[in-house]
């Protein structure tokens, strides 16, 4: 750990402890000279007294209709909040590009003879928050209320109505239809979606996950009510469905609640697993020509799932190369070092069936040859020699003291519940995962990055005025530069 860090972290100290004084306040003077005696002077005593992640004990079981359930009582808040996690994502499309969208967006617009208004109404009037969002792997439901009876009854009453009887009313599909067309229509006049969809169409083809969420001009005319509702009795099922729960609860309250929201479910089996999306062959380039001041980039391939061996080690290794913001490699080699890119990084995605790895960057036009080369350059270098040992510390140190944050809130712990439930990680996941972080080695992340990710086999994509040519930027010495 750096001088610099361990003041930050010093400080951090102080403040909580001046904090605790002025709590306890008035303290004897004797009481005073016991805290000082216990003030951290070491690094080590500085690192044993950063926060740490929130202890959890979940409860896992499955209810009687099939749906697989994940429990944590929490009493800091008198909250609950409810999550329903379905294998119903864009991947499910099939032809009908956009289904998945739609089926999830239509859930909280009409319900059992209730409108739009009355379902927004009913929730306002609890204290409650319903919502909903769709994905490439998941359909989300959600629900935040207070957990006293009162309230978390009618709450939860109105939410089994809605998954009971969903109206899917053709004025919202229309409504939502027209929507959704529009923003087709706003992406092509600007880059950013328009390329995401090439690299996307690049790296993934004719695989479910190339499916466009949004869908496209031809598929939202197509789709009617009854592809709506059929989407929703064969994925929105009780045996399809992970129910995270985390709030002020008891666990008899917390599987009640779960058999009510399961019997309101259509009867159904697990959705089966999507094919493995393949690894890209060779190095593959595609371009959109863009009317535009700036190229956009995108570079990428498939590593490995989370239940991997070396999923930790892959992990760690993005953050150090283009995941850790200003002090990672591409960041701090293509903008600060150069100036070449307005903003360069890079992304590890897990899901059910593919991990893409996708670097992304926008640059001038003038600067597109030599920032794609450079890039390109460095991530055969990050591949070959992996990163050095003080790169690992401090991403270390930054990655597992952040893991408060995955359990500061009951938002946090019910997201990370639906997303362990779904993809069927052990309930001591988050603890295995901070451990692995913290004993990754340079050496490990080196062997992955060479067994998992080969620098010819990636699919680059760009818009702009013109397809970028890699070429790397000469320096005073006619090299890559001063590494």
């Amino acid at each position: 750990m750096s001088d610099r860090r361990f003041f930050i972290a010093l400080c951090a100290v102080l403040a909580l402890i001046a904090l605790a004084f002025v709590i306890n306040w008035p303290a004897t003077s004797s009481q005073a000279q016991t805290d000082a005696a216990h003030f951290p002077t070491s690094l080590a005593e500085v690192r044993a007294a950063e926060p740490g992640r929130r202890e959890l004990s979940i409860q896992q079981w499955q209810t009687d209709a099939g749906s697989r359930v994940l429990f944590v009582h929490t009493d800091q808040l008198p909250m609950l909040d409810v999550r329903l996690v379905f294998n119903a994502g864009s991947a499910r499309d099939d032809d009908l590009a956009g289904l998945a969208s739609l089926t999830n967006a239509l859930l909280d617009q009409g319900a059992d003879g209730l409108d739009v208004d009355d379902i927004a109404r009913e929730f306002e009037d609890m204290g409650a928050r319903f919502g909903t969002s769709s994905h490439r792997d998941m359909g989300l439901v959600s629900l935040t209320t207070l957990s006293d009876d009162e309230f978390r009854t009618p709450a939860l009453a109105l939410a089994t109505r809605i998954l009971r009887s969903p109206d899917f009313p053709e004025d919202a599909l229309g409504r939502i239809r027209t929507q959704m067309l529009q923003s087709l229509l706003m992406q092509q006049q600007v880059p950013g979606p328009q390329v995401a969809r090439a690299y996307n169409n690049a790296l993934f083809g004719a695989h479910p996950y190339g499916i466009h969420a949004g869908g496209s001009p031809e598929s939202l005319p197509r789709i009617t009510p009854e592809a709506v509702a059929a989407f929703y009795q064969r994925y929105y099922t009780a045996g399809n469905a992970v129910i995270a729960l985390v709030g002020a609860v008891k666990e008899d309250e917390a599987r009640q609640i779960a058999e009510q929201l399961s019997d309101a479910l259509p009867a159904g089996e697990r959705a089966p697993a999507l094919p493995q999306a393949a690894i890209p062959g060779e190095k593959t380039q595609t371009h959109v020509d863009f009317a535009s001041s700036q190229t956009h980039i995108h570079i990428g391939t498939q590593l490995v799932r989370r239940d991997h061996e070396d999923y930790v080690a892959l992990y760690v290794g993005n953050h150090i190369f283009g995941g850790g913001g200003f002090n990672a490699i591409l960041m701090d080699e293509v903008r600060q070092k150069r100036g070449l890119v307005y903003g360069v990084s890079s992304s590890l995605s897990p899901m059910a069936a593919a991990a893409p790895f996708t670097i992304a960057l926008q640059t001038a036009n003038s600067n597109a040859d030599e920032a794609l080369g450079l890039t390109l350059d460095l991530l055969a270098d990050f591949v070959a020699d992996g990163p050095t040992a003080e790169q690992v510390e401090l991403a270390v140190d930054y990655l597992t003291g952040s893991f408060a944050m995955s359990t500061a809130s009951n938002s946090a712990i019910v997201g990370q519940l639906g997303s362990m439930g779904f993809y069927d990680l052990p309930l001591d996941y988050m603890d295995r995962f901070q451990r692995d972080i913290a004993a990754v080695t340079p050496a490990q992340i080196r062997d992955a990055l060479r067994r998992h990710l080969d620098p010819q086999r990636v699919v680059i994509a760009s818009i702009g005025p013109r397809q970028p040519e890699a070429r790397l930027p000469e320096d005073e010495d006619g090299a890559r530069g001063d590494q």
